[in-house]
């Protein structure tokens, strides 16, 4: 089946689905914690990144007492998988329940395929988090928008692995982050940085996430601070002069968040919004990997 431009890039208004999002962004938490709590750790926090499928979204693979298994979000049938590597498998449908209820039923059907694990309970980098087991408030489950949601990640994740593949320096997977609820990549230039010094959770998290030097982009849906989906660029650390670069006639510097962003609602009324959007990540980077002094040259390599 062939999609349109239209359903291909779907408009997704922020206010319309905030509920779902913020309940499937619970969700999400409650499994990435697991695979937090299990997986060895690997540079800039990548062992908890879930993956883009033909389908939804992946935990990949999680060791567990010398086997592995995986969960999978479907965003097209609407159901969430949990596989062991010992043949032993649960599915339950994705719908309108809280995140108490969602809770409780993802560890007991862990606990059914012999998965024993105990996470923190409560959400991170959100502001006010309620604990998983009180959260009666999120409980909306809009199946259209989600699925909308996941078809702008999936066309998205395409460009973004096209825009890796010519880096030869090292480089983030493109992977789906459910802490803040975004698709990112990176690209490091090689040299080391100082982390940010916040208090908490954030100063643990940022203290393996920036200690490189790198240049992050990614798109996320929104949240109160910016109410609509975007894509978003920045370098760590900030060069001097990186606010008035010029990203593009659609794209500007925010400075609440202190990044580059570009509308999503611009980008799908493009003729091409997948050469607009590696157009805005070529021109993004370029700019800013100059002005931060990267040897672009030999972090680049021919496509064989």
């Amino acid at each position: 089946m062939k999609y349109t431009q239209k359903e291909l890039w779907p408009p997704l208004p922020y206010l319309e689905w905030k509920n779902t999002l913020d309940t499937l962004h619970m969700w999400t938490q409650i499994v990435g914690k697991v695979k937090l709590k299990l997986a060895p750790f690997i540079n800039q926090w990548w062992e908890v990144a879930f993956y883009v499928t033909a389908t939804g979204l992946t935990t990949g693979r999680i060791p567990y007492n010398r086997e592995a298994f995986i969960i999978n979000f479907d965003f097209l049938n609407h159901n969430l998988t949990i596989q062991t590597s010992n043949n032993k498998s649960r599915t339950f449908p994705l719908v309108p329940q809280s995140v108490a209820s969602f809770y409780k039923q993802f560890m007991h059907e862990l606990a059914s395929v012999e998965i024993h694990v105990a996470i923190k309970p409560v959400p991170t980098e959100v502001p006010d988090p309620i604990p998983f087991l009180k959260d009666t408030r999120h409980k909306s489950y809009d199946k259209a928008y989600v699925t909308r949601w996941w078809r702008i990640v999936l066309q998205t994740a395409l460009v973004f692995d096209r825009f890796r593949s010519p880096f030869r320096g090292k480089s983030s997977p493109i992977q789906f982050f459910w802490g803040s609820f975004d698709l990112s990549g990176t690209r490091f230039s090689g040299r080391k940085a100082t982390p940010p010094k916040l208090k908490g959770e954030m100063g643990r998290i940022m203290r393996y996430a920036e200690n490189e030097e790198n240049f992050a982009f990614g798109f996320w849906p929104g949240d109160t601070r910016f109410p609509e989906p975007a894509y978003y660029v920045y370098l760590y650390p900030k060069p001097n002069g990186f606010e008035s670069v010029h990203f593009g006639s659609q794209a500007s510097f925010n400075e609440k968040l202190a990044e580059c962003v570009f509308p999503y609602e611009m980008l799908r009324k493009t003729r091409f919004p997948e050469k607009t959007l590696m157009n805005f990540l070529m021109n993004s980077y370029l700019q800013s990997a100059s002005l931060a002094g990267w040897d672009i040259k030999s972090l680049e390599e021919a496509i064989p």
